[in-house]
């Protein structure tokens, strides 16, 4: 479980950076981890793994609406692995599947291989990350550094909005790709990087008020939300393990 922390890790954060009726209102909630909100560039568009591992340059897991294809590699492996299992599994335990990190050697086919190169290859392929190889004595590494910061500045901003200038004091009237985003970034250890840039006043605030959010029973906060409960699931198992 990866927690927040204050200033003293800001300095290497900053190194390895570089109401409706409710029928309207269910409506435009299901579009939200779906669709861009209306700051987005249209051009580019990135799922929410792409996202965190463009914030740190680290990965984690996604959320799963229906098992309707999405046309996502990696998103659509999960989906065949879910509809093939007979029992019905936890949140939890489809995280620790998904990432290998189960100890029943009889369900390690569930694992996804090889997850940061193909995320990273996706967004090579959109233009935003580079392939380079760089040598290590014996032996030469791909890496993948960004050679398209826009995006990346895109998404650094509108976190550090939604946590400062466009903060709405609750978890409920955040658009809901935003929150996700922020839950895969905080259990990824890449959020400190969103706001390293910040000045010391903004820094605490935004760090108190992501602390306050994450803090939340996830339970408590399902059971108020329509839509968003497999964000609160999703939260509950990154702090169980």
């Amino acid at each position: 479980m990866t927690t927040l922390t204050h200033r003293g890790r800001r300095a290497e954060a900053r190194r390895n950076s570089d109401k409706k009726p409710d029928s309207e209102e269910d409506a435009a909630a299901d579009r939200d981890l779906n669709d861009d909100d209306p700051g987005d560039f249209k051009d580019i568009r990135l799922t929410l793994m792409e996202e965190v591992l463009l914030l740190g340059l680290k990965d984690k897991e996604v959320l799963l609406k229906s098992d309707a294809p999405t046309g996502d590699v990696l998103l659509d492996e999960t989906l065949r692995h879910i509809k093939a299992t007979e029992s019905a599994e936890t949140v939890q335990t489809w995280i620790e599947l998904l990432t290998g990190e189960t100890w029943n050697p009889f369900k390690l086919q569930y694992q996804l291989r090889n997850v940061r190169e193909r995320i990273a290859k996706a967004l090579v392929e959109k233009g935003i990350l580079t392939t380079e190889k760089q040598n290590f004595l014996l032996f030469d590494m791909t890496t993948h550094p960004v050679s398209n910061a826009t995006e990346k500045q895109r998404l650094v901003k509108k976190l550090q909005e939604s946590m400062l200038e466009r903060w709405v004091n609750d978890p409920h009237r955040m658009e809901r790709r935003t929150l996700a985003l922020l839950v895969l970034a905080h259990s990824s250890d890449v959020l400190e990087n969103v706001f390293a840039s910040l000045a010391d006043d903004k820094y605490n605030v935004a760090m108190n008020r992501t602390k306050d959010l994450l803090d939340m029973d996830p339970e408590v906060e399902a059971a108020k939300a329509r839509g968003a409960e497999m964000i609160w699931a999703v939260l509950a198992a990154f702090n169980k393990s």
